[in-house]
């Protein structure tokens, strides 16, 4: 019969305990404004989209 062993390294500061979930990594500052500012454009685009059908199926769509 056998024994489980489970070996950890604590030189390093990036070393993981056994049962804690590995860290997430940080994104970018720039990939954050990238990502927010296609979220605004595609948001605005819906929106003036939702708008044009709101008016086109109301009496007050303007030719």
């Amino acid at each position: 019969m056998t024994t489980n062993i489970t070996i950890t390294n604590h030189n390093g500061s990036n070393c993981t305990l056994a049962g804690s979930p590995p860290r997430r990594r940080k994104l970018p500052g720039w990939l954050w404004f990238i990502a927010l500012w296609c979220f605004g454009v595609a948001s605005a685009m819906s929106l003036g989209f939702a708008f044009k059908l709101l008016m086109n199926a109301t009496l007050f769509a303007v030719k």
